[in-house]
């Protein structure tokens, strides 16, 4: 797997790697991770293709799923506590 770029965002890490003829595209926030998967053939520009679907209105949707898995996570962890 080689790391193509790190993208900058106030919310989360965004990695962008190459492995097996796909992008993968790696967002991390603390313990919490999303991975997707893009077959390089799928994309007419390249990696150039992979920045324009991390745009404004995706990463909105990442956060926002970021701030759910947070909340499934503490609800499991207090059932299991409490």
């Amino acid at each position: 797997m080689r790391v193509i770029a790190e993208l900058p965002h106030p919310e989360f890490k965004i990695t962008i790697m190459s492995m097996n003829q796909k992008f993968i595209v790696k967002m991390e926030k603390g313990t919490l991770e999303q991975t997707y998967k893009i077959p390089e053939m799928d994309l007419t520009e390249g990696v150039n293709s992979v920045f324009e679907i991390l745009d404004e209105a995706f990463l909105k949707l990442i956060a926002d799923r970021f701030n759910q898995m947070q909340r499934d996570y503490l609800d499991a962890y207090y059932r299991y506590n409490y």
